[in-house]
């Protein structure tokens, strides 16, 4: 009996094949990841931006569309996790754009992590660009002080016609000792995370992610109409990517909840940081007949546990009163106070046993 051929597309073939090389890709560099963790992860990321724009263009010249993208995506996803996203993906084909040659991502943007890359890659003038690469990275700057250099405009200021090194000497500075992220602090960056495949391990540790667990689970059980929506919610606005620590839904007040734990004192910059969560909120996550979205703050102080109340309203973001459909206030005070008592006393025997970040 004659076997039966089963023929394969050339565009299923070419699909299989892109994805075959993105996962020989990804397990090569995590075998050298403990080396070098930040400046493989860059280089990995661009390589597949360029291993992507190299399928594209074998699809063009073959005369046919191809919808990989999204698949691929999906496939990694599964594999790796969410760094593996499609927007993801598109990233790491801008930044193979914007960086076209290997030497450029050798030096100075190896030396950066992938949160300095996103910042650099939404820049338009590769000089522009390549300035401040050099400058992040001699300086050290975080992404955040990347982020503020370039909101500031320094680039454009330093390119008229001035004297330059007082220019320099006039921009607030940070340290250098207080730029660099020690493997600890660096180990919790999500692309990290989702690379290395250690949330749980790591998630276990960290003092912050354990008090908004325990959190969770009391405003879940508390009766009170909590329903959960996401942990750890992606929210992109102004070219930046937040992550709100819950977002909930309450039945009884028919809106969304969102849940954002400070270790501290509540400050304005918290109260902005809301505000601009329940604004994205309402324009995207928001369904028609709810009413608007409100924020809770559960701040862990020095002095009390704090909680505060931010609503949605048509003036903008006000505080609000504590309202009767939430677990009462002195309650989940209490409750705040003893998760964060637990997991101050957890996180400690773990640096006893070595077995925590520094």
């Amino acid at each position: 009996m004659a076997t039966r051929k089963i023929s394969v597309s050339p565009a299923l073939a070419s699909s299989q094949a892109l994805l075959g090389n993105v996962r020989d890709l990804i397990e090569a560099a995590r075998l050298r990841v403990a080396a070098n963790v930040n400046s493989e992860l860059t280089l990995l990321y661009w390589h597949i931006g360029q291993h992507i724009h190299g399928h594209e263009s074998e699809v063009r010249q073959a005369g046919c569309s191809d919808g990989v993208l999204p698949v691929l995506a999906g496939h990694l996803v599964q594999d790796y996790g969410s760094s593996f996203s499609e927007k993801n993906l598109w990233r790491m084909m801008q930044f193979s754009t914007a960086f076209p040659y290997e030497p450029l991502v050798i030096s100075p943007t190896r030396k950066l992590s992938w949160a300095h890359v996103i910042v650099l890659i939404a820049l338009q003038d590769p000089v522009q660009r390549e300035y401040y690469a050099s400058m992040a990275s001699i300086e050290r700057w975080s992404a955040h002080t990347l982020r503020s250099r370039i909101d500031s405009r320094l680039y454009e200021r330093l390119a008229l016609p001035c004297d330059a090194e007082a220019l320099i000497a006039q921009e607030p500075v940070t340290p250098r000792s207080t730029e660099r992220m020690s493997p600890a602090l660096f180990m919790r960056d999500p692309y990290i995370f989702d690379f290395l495949g250690l949330h749980d391990a790591w998630q276990e540790g960290d003092l912050q992610a354990a008090i908004i667990r325990e959190m969770e689970a009391f405003l879940l059980r508390s009766g009170t109409g909590f329903t959960l929506v996401a942990r750890q919610m992606h929210m992109h606005m102004d070219g930046q990517d937040f992550h709100l620590d819950l977002l909930t839904y309450n039945r009884k007040l028919q809106r969304l909840v969102a849940v954002e734990l400070k270790v501290g004192e509540f400050t304005a910059e918290d109260k902005e940081q809301m505000e601009k969560y329940l604004r994205w909120l309402d324009r995207h996550e928001q369904e028609p007949g709810e009413n608007t979205p409100m924020g809770m703050v559960l701040c862990t102080g020095n002095s009390a546990e704090q909680i505060e109340l931010l609503e949605l309203g048509r003036c903008g973001v006000q505080m609000a009163e504590y309202l009767p459909g939430l677990p009462a206030r002195q309650a989940l005070a209490q409750r705040l106070r003893q998760a964060t008592r637990r997991a101050q006393w957890h996180w400690a025997q773990r640096q006893l046993e070595g077995g925590g970040p520094a």
